[in-house]
This record gives structure tokens, sequence and C-alpha cells, in this order.
């Protein structure tokens, strides 16, 4: 008797419990279609992209060097008498300015030599001229008319008088050589320039071929640039020496402080592509790289330093410019097109180190999508914060009419 008292009392519980379950089963709130749909689209974040002109800058890295470099060498043998001030390494020096002086005395004696055979030999000449006139006239009072050409050469002495003109003008390019070697014997800067090294001094014994120092000129430096093959089309080169090219900004981050530049102009491009990275060569002219003539505090230039060159390039007309970053695979752009993704292939023209110009593929006021989602699909819905705003204000508006 108890235990079926017991059974009874389970099996209304359990008849509770049933009851209460299906109450709540079919009394729960039904979602509504609205709030579905906000949830279902994903926030993402746009920006307005809008066709124009524009002027990209090609950023690209090269070597410095000096357009004019010589190794300063004598041309005659002697001693080292005197060495200008000037003539250390990091000095300026502008042309024709002595740098050093070789003993001339030798070369003077020689030259006294010179010029007294060729008096000599002038003198010879005259003597020569004055028998030539008396010959002329022993042959008139012979009255000899049956010489041939030659034996009236002979009889003339022409070949007497050919033998010591030859004689003078021989004695001449001595003297000319005498003075040359005198000249060279002062050593002389041969262009505005900066002097590198310096190997001699007072004292010291030359011969043609030494290396007396190395001397670079102060006036231009070149700025060798590597840059894609495929970018030289967009690149000014000047047609004669008179013009400058596109404009370069040479930066040397790790010397120069962040915002500090050089102005440069494209000169000229070589002919050759760089043997290891098969990129085109160009030759960038920097003017007074080393300060020497303006009175600005701009940088100097290091000859073999590695510096960075930012070129301008052509202006390239109604073109939309994207930040590189919001380019995506296979050269695809997400954009926002009513509420939904769209991916569209673009045509790059070019790029620069931040943005890509895109000539085809997007539209004028179109909606780029930045943020980077977990799911990429064509036609899936999007939102982003203006969309929210407009919506929220629509049903604000909507609750405020009921």
């Amino acid at each position: 008797m108890k235990n079926k008292k017991i059974l009874l009392i389970c099996l209304v519980i359990l008849l509770a419990a049933v009851v209460i379950t299906f109450f709540i089963f079919f009394t729960e709130p039904t979602a509504e279609s609205e709030g579905a749909t906000k949830q279902t689209a994903m926030l993402v974040n746009t920006v307005q992209v809008k066709k124009g002109d524009y002027q990209p800058t090609l950023q690209a890295t090269g070597t410095v060097q000096p357009v004019e470099d010589i190794m300063l060498s004598p041309l005659v043998n002697g001693q080292i008498i005197r060495r200008s001030p000037k003539f250390t390494p990091g000095s300026f020096v502008k042309k024709g300015q002595t740098l050093l002086q070789i003993d001339p005395s030798d070369f003077r004696n020689t030259l006294e030599l010179r010029q007294s055979e060729l008096l000599q030999a002038q003198t010879n000449l005259e003597v020569e001229m004055g028998r030539q006139q008396v010959a002329e006239k022993d042959l008139e009072l012979a009255g000899i008319d049956s010489l041939s050409d030659k034996e009236r050469q002979l009889v003339l002495r022409r070949p007497q008088l050919d033998a010591v003109r030859a004689t003078v003008k021989a004695a001449k390019a001595s003297v000319n050589q005498a003075e040359t070697n005198v000249t060279r014997t002062t050593i002389k800067a041969p262009f505005d320039a900066h002097v590198i090294s310096q190997n001699v001094t007072e004292g010291s014994q030359v011969a043609p071929g030494d290396n007396l120092g190395r001397l670079v000129g102060s006036d231009y430096y070149w700025v060798t640039v590597t840059v894609p093959v495929s970018q030289l089309k967009w690149l000014t080169f000047p047609d004669t020496d008179s013009e400058k090219g596109s404009i370069v900004k040479i930066k040397h981050t790790t010397a120069w402080d962040k915002d500090t530049y050089r102005i440069g102009y494209l000169n000229k491009q070589i002919g050759a592509l760089d043997n290891q990275t098969r990129l085109a060569r160009v030759l960038v002219k920097v003017p007074d790289p080393l300060g020497y003539e303006s009175d600005s505090n701009l940088p100097k230039l290091i000859i073999g330093s590695f510096v960075e060159a930012h070129l301008e390039s052509k202006i390239i007309e109604d073109i939309v410019r994207l930040d590189r970053g919001y380019v995506r695979s296979n050269q695809t752009v997400w954009v926002m097109d009513e509420g939904k993704l769209s991916i569209r292939k673009v045509d790059i023209v070019l790029t620069d180190s931040k943005y890509a110009y895109i000539r085809s593929g997007l539209e004028d006021n179109e909606k780029i999508v930045t943020t980077n989602l977990s799911t990429v699909a064509e036609g899936i819905a999007l939102r982003n914060e203006e969309s929210d705003s407009i919506q929220e204000t629509t049903q604000n508006k909507s609750k405020e009419e009921q």
C-alpha cells in the first residue's frame, strides 16, 4: 500500500513537469526578422575613392659616385720642392690652383740649350738663303738654259736650303717640348675639386705614372639608381645637357635626420641592366653635393654611400589612387556595393611605396572595404557605421510616427 502511494506521487510529479515544459515551449517569444537581418551582416570599415590626376613618387636605392674622379700623376721626373697647404685630404681646390711644384732647374737648363740650338739653326738658315741668292746670280751670269729642273734645283742649292729649314723646324719643336716640360713641373688642379687623398710631400721623388693623390669634382655627384624596367616609361630624362629631368629627393636614412634630403635630377639612362638584379640603371645628377658653393646647412653626400632615391614620375590623369594595403590577392579590391561585398578585378598601371594607381575596375566615390574578412564571398551582406547610423535613424522616425 505504501509503495503504491509513492508510485502515484512520482506519476503526478512527472505529469506536472511535462505540462510545464509544453507550456514554456509554446509560449516563448518569436524572433523578429529585422533583428536577424542585422545580426547576419558583417560590420566593416570603408574608405571612399575619388578619381583625379596624381604624380606618383617611385622609391629606389642607389650608390653615390663622383662625376669627375682622377688620380693625380706627374708627366716629368723630379723632386717635389713645394706642396700647397690646400693639397691635403678633405680640402677644396679651385681649377688652376697650384698643388705641387717639381724642381724645374734641369728642365730650364734644357730649355736654354734648345733655344740656343734653335738660334744656331736660324742662323744657318740665313746663311744658306744668302748662298742661294749667290747661286741664282751665278747661274744668271753663266747664261745656261739647257739644265733640267733637277739639275737647276741642285745648282741653286735647294736641297741644302730644305735641310736647313728642317733643322730649324726640329729646333723649334725641341724648344716647345722643353717649354712644355718646364710647365709640367707645376702640377695644378684640372677642375674645382675635393681632395680625397695625398700621397707625396716636399722631398718626394716622383716619376710619370706615380700616384700623387686623388681628386674628385665638387660641382656634381652622380647617384646610380636601379629601377624596374617597367617604370622607365614614367620617368622624364633631359634631351640636352642644359635641361633637367625628373626631380629626385636623395635621403640617407642611417646618417641624416628623417626629414632631411638633397635634391637631384634625372640625367641619363645607362643602356645596360644590372648583372645581378636585372634592373635598369639610371643616373641622378646632384649639384653642389658637398655644399661648397651654397650657404645652406644641407648635408654632404659621401662617395660610396648607399642612399634612397625618391623619383617624381609623370602625372597620371583620371585615375584612382588606393592604399597598397587595400589591394587583395590577384589584383582584386573589395567593394561595398549596396550593402553587399563585390570582389573587383582592377587594372593597376603603377605602384609606388604607398599607393596603387588603378586605371579601371573602380568608379568614382565607391566604398572600398578596408577590414580583413574571415569569410570572403561575392554578395555577402556588409554594414558599416554609416549604414548602422542611417538604419537607427530610420527606426527612430518610425517609432515616433507610430
